[in-house]
């Protein structure tokens, strides 16, 4: 057996050397497939793990409240706006033992300007609690305090993009003023750098102030009002208890009746996890599926070119019988070069898609945006047999119409 497979081996060897062109272009389509569905694969498991990471580096055990209620768009119109007031309750820790901080959150795109530069970018009013919950820390400076939060004081964190574009560096800019929308801001700290992403809002490209201050000096007719609340449970154990102890508060502060719906919504860390995993799942499939077309085009070339050669060589095949080769020999032997051309196909896709996965994982950096190439052993594996599938699949056809020639026709034809 193995005497008769190293035969067609080196037979299949053999006869596609002796027609190099052809076989270069019949292998040339399976290695785009191939390269194409590697590729492709690896671009969506990056982009799956780059949202994965952008979420799971907001914080820990975090909840998070926004306005109106995502299951019933039309109530979301009459929804009652949150307030400062709606954080304060939720900070009682008498009502939410299951809360540990809770801060607002009024964001809105900002004019910052210093001398004749200016920058626009994401301003986030906030509590000093924020950088706890967020996990941010600075690269210079000093976060805003509880004593700059009551006095509304001007001050301001810049993100290191805000910074590099304001001054060329991202240090010895403490006590530096900047002027946000027009007014003049201290700079008491700059942000460590979290990385920019193309999957929401660039993490370094912001700046951070005291929400008293924003409401004071950017956008007094929003006093009191926020664009969301930021809560961390006490434990991952207990965010569903918190979960509840939030409902119950927002629902007695807004007067809501038990027969209505929330007029907010309240998510979980893992539940954005969830739901960006189920999309990019989603996604992942779907660029994999239109790179298996590829392939798909790429075994009809190989049926095609075989179907040629067992046209071309149909005195070869007529003379090899007459000689005493059996039926499973010849079938053997041209099932042999199909799944050859298919599985150097894919070897050599198998090398091109992970270069063209790096390469667009080095453009994407380059534009500011984190797509790391994520190639699975799995998809590799998947991606050879699968070409080998291919060459067995579509050569079938070719070496069984070889195998079933009658010696005699054969011998005979022109």
């Amino acid at each position: 057996m193995l005497s008769t497979l190293y035969l067609a081996l080196t037979e299949a060897v053999r006869s596609l050397v002796a027609n190099k062109m052809r076989s270069f272009l019949t292998v040339l389509g399976i290695v785009i497939g191939v390269a194409a569905v590697i590729a492709l694969l690896a671009i969506g498991r990056g982009a799956q793990a780059a949202i994965t990471g952008s979420i799971e580096g907001l914080g820990t055990n975090l909840i998070f409240v926004a306005p109106g209620n995502a299951q019933d768009p039309m109530a979301a119109r009459s929804a009652r706006p949150m307030r400062l007031q709606d954080v304060y309750a939720l900070q009682d820790a008498g009502a939410a033992p299951s809360v540990r901080w809770a801060v607002p959150l009024l964001q809105r795109g900002v004019r910052v300007s210093k001398g004749d530069r200016h920058h626009n970018t994401l301003a986030i009013g906030t509590t000093p609690e924020y950088r706890v919950i967020r996990n941010y820390d600075v690269s210079e400076g000093a976060f805003f305090t509880e004593t700059h939060l009551l006095s509304r004081a001007p001050v301001v964190l810049l993100g290191p993009k805000v910074a590099e574009t304001l001054f060329d560096r991202t240090e010895g800019l403490v006590g530096e003023t900047v002027h946000i929308n027009g007014h003049p801001f201290r700079v008491i700290g700059v942000l460590e750098a979290k990385g920019g992403g193309g999957f929401g809002p660039d993490q370094d490209d912001r700046v951070i102030l005291p929400i008293t201050a924003m409401y004071a000096r950017l956008f007094p007719d929003l006093q009191g009002k926020v664009d969301g609340i930021m809560v961390s449970a006490v434990s991952p154990e207990a965010i569903e208890t918190a979960k509840e102890e939030i409902r119950q508060i927002l629902r007695l502060r807004h007067r809501l009746r038990p027969d209505q719906e929330d007029d907010f919504t309240i998510f979980t860390q893992q539940e954005f996890l969830q739901v960006f995993e189920v999309i990019t799942g989603v996604l992942t499939i779907f660029l994999g599926g239109i790179a298996a077309i590829s392939l798909l085009v790429g075994g009809i070339g190989i049926m095609n070119i075989m179907l040629v050669s067992v046209t071309e060589r149909t005195k070869e095949i007529g003379l090899r019988k007459a000689l005493g080769a059996r039926k499973r020999d010849i079938l053997v032997q041209f099932l042999t070069e199909a799944t050859l051309l298919s599985l150097v196909g894919g070897l050599i896709g198998i090398v091109l898609g992970w270069g063209l996965a790096a390469a667009v994982e080095r453009v994407a950096a380059r534009f500011g945006t984190a797509l790391p190439a994520v190639v699975d052993a799995r998809a590799v594996l998947l991606a050879t047999l699968f070409s080998a599938s291919v060459g067995i699949f579509f050569g079938f056809y070719p070496a069984n119409r070889a195998a079933n020639l009658e010696p005699v026709e054969a011998l005979r034809y022109e």
